[in-house]
């Protein structure tokens, strides 16, 4: 069994040789170019066939499940092709190396990979020590006759099999006759399964090195999610978003975006961009980013300040219960004591819509007009007497300024603080040295809270600075923001809503007018609500009241 058949001499003339010596060279060439694994596979085994004259062939690759795995398979004269780019599954079962804890050295193509060693055989009806019988099923259901064998392994830079290359019938050149495979031939074969296992082998380091690039990249976007929980899933569905905009600015064949094509490579940029859109928000700290309420630090203090009011009620009381005592000890008449006791209610009163007010206040929102913010300041005048004895304003300058946030729960040095994460993804992602296909992901990533009309931030850039991806990127960014549920100061917007503010960001030259009326145009904003939006935020949705649309 471990002896090698001996094959057939054939007859390979000078000038064959010469030119089939070229022709591999030629495949050489064009399997160090391929970057798509199928059509690489098709490359090589179309490649094995055309050198060898062989009728039909199949390749194997090496699973970690010990299972050689049909990857193409072609017979010529039967019209058979699959696998590869064709589309059409290969269903057979995988060949195993192995069969109870022992070697497969019935199987041609198992013993070549066990054994790492080419394997020709000139006819296999009559060859001995192989299991032909699944191939003597195949001829006699589909009137084939299998003759001649050449099966040989792909070792990698490691002396790792990778691979089978199988090639079956070879025909004489002139004749057509099935022949034996060659010295000549097993030699090319040999030298392209040599050149193949490089080529596949590169072409895996490149898929496992883009696996890790990616998951790592994911890892980052997650870890940021991660530490709000108020903004979980921005980071992941931020390029969601940016690639169904490319998308359909691909598809789009009318208007300004009718010239735009991304590659594939710029459309991965985009994806790797969008993913690290937020990447600098790390060094954001934690207690801004989940600023809840305007008066929220590491914690809360609208617990401070209710504890607060309730020593106001308890001094209040105190003060009450001695007028009363002092009254009454005098001989006081009851209107005196009905008068003391409205006063001590009507403070407490008082009191509490002091206290739900704040409350309120804390919680922030759209706005909050210049009346409202008198009325914090004229609260803040009242005094208490803290655990030490010391009177104090009731509130401090600091939380007076918190609770007058005319608009949300940030002040503007925290949203400073906030804004800086910009600067801080494109100082990230400027000191990572990118593959020269990924060269502009720091400023896509990092133009996404730029505007049209230079107002935005970090740089200030104005349209034509930014390039389309990192336009597609901060229209992602909006729209993610307005419809997410997961916000601490507010619930999702719905659709037409959310399409609402996003046209008077139009007309106001936030964003790119273009890609504006693409998103309306393609309903990009209804395929991203139908997988991310909760069914009440999905409302009908009327582009001819949409702001800023024009049809």
């Amino acid at each position: 069994m471990d002896q090698q058949p001996t094959p057939t001499a054939g007859h390979d003339t000078g000038t064959d040789i010469l030119r089939r010596i070229e022709r591999l060279n030629d495949i050489g060439i064009a399997l160090s170019a391929e970057r798509n694994v199928n059509r690489l596979l098709e490359i090589i085994l179309l490649g094995a066939k055309e050198l060898t004259n062989a009728d039909a062939g199949t390749m194997y690759s090496v699973t970690d499940r010990q299972t050689l795995k049909f990857e193409i398979l072609r017979t010529d004269s039967l019209g058979i092709a699959m696998g590869g780019t064709t589309g059409i599954p290969i269903n057979f079962p995988e060949l195993p190396l192995y069969k109870n804890n022992e070697p497969n050295l019935q199987m041609i193509a198992a013993f070549s990979a066990l054994k790492q060693t080419t394997v020709n055989i000139p006819d296999a009806y009559e060859a001995e020590g192989f299991d032909f019988s699944g191939t003597r099923a195949f001829d006699q259901r589909t009137h084939y006759r299998s003759k001649s064998f050449l099966t040989v392994p792909l070792k990698n830079h490691e002396n790792e099999i990778i691979g089978v290359l199988q090639l079956i019938n070879a025909k004489d050149a002139r004749t057509d006759e099935i022949v034996a495979f060659s010295a000549g031939s097993q030699k090319l074969a040999e030298s392209l399964a040599s050149q193949a296992a490089i080529a596949l082998t590169n072409q895996k380091l490149i898929s496992d090195l883009k696996a890790l690039f990616e998951s790592f990249i994911q890892s980052i976007a997650s870890a940021i999610d991660d530490k709000s929980p108020y903004t979980g899933g921005h980071c992941h569905r931020v390029p969601v978003l940016a690639e169904m905009l490319g998308r359909a600015a691909n598809e789009c064949d009318d208007g300004p975006i009718d010239a735009i094509r991304f590659s594939d490579e710029q459309m991965y940029e985009l994806k790797i961009a969008s993913w690290l859109h937020d990447c600098g928000k790390v060094v954001t700290p934690a207690e801004v980013v989940d600023k809840a309420t305007k008066l929220e630090t590491i914690f809360d203090r609208i617990h401070l300040v209710d504890t607060r009011f309730e020593v106001l009620k308890r001094d209040e009381e105190i003060a009450f219960l001695k007028q009363k005592i002092a009254a009454l000890e005098q001989g006081a008449a009851p209107e005196t004591i009905h008068s003391l006791e409205e006063a001590y209610h009507d403070e407490l009163k008082r009191l509490h819509a002091d206290r739900e007010f704040i409350r309120e206040t804390n919680i922030g929102g759209e706005f909050m007009s210049p009346q409202r913010q008198d009325r914090i300041r004229a609260i803040a005048k009242r005094r208490w007497i803290d655990a030490s004895g010391q009177e104090r304003p009731f509130l401090s300058d600091n939380e007076v300024y918190n609770l007058n946030i005319p608009k949300g729960t940030i002040t503007p040095e925290e949203r400073e603080i906030i804004n800086y994460h910009v600067s801080a993804t494109i100082k990230m992602l400027d000191a990572i040295p990118f593959p020269r296909h990924l060269k502009r992901v720091p400023e896509i990533a990092g133009g996404h809270h730029e505007q049209m009309n230079g107002k935005g931030y970090p740089k200030g850039l104005t349209g034509d600075q930014m390039s389309i991806q990192a336009r597609m990127v901060a229209i992602a960014d909006v729209f993610e923001a307005l419809t997410a549920r997961d916000r601490p100061y507010k619930k999702g917007k719905t659709l037409s809503s959310s399409l609402q503010i996003l046209g008077f960001m139009k007309k106001d030259g936030h964003i790119d007018p273009d890609l504006f009326k693409l998103f309306i145009d393609k309903k990009v904003y209804l395929e991203y609500a139908q997988e991310y939006l909760s069914p009440e935020q999905i409302d009908e949705v009327d582009p001819e009241k949409i702001p800023g649309y024009v049809a």
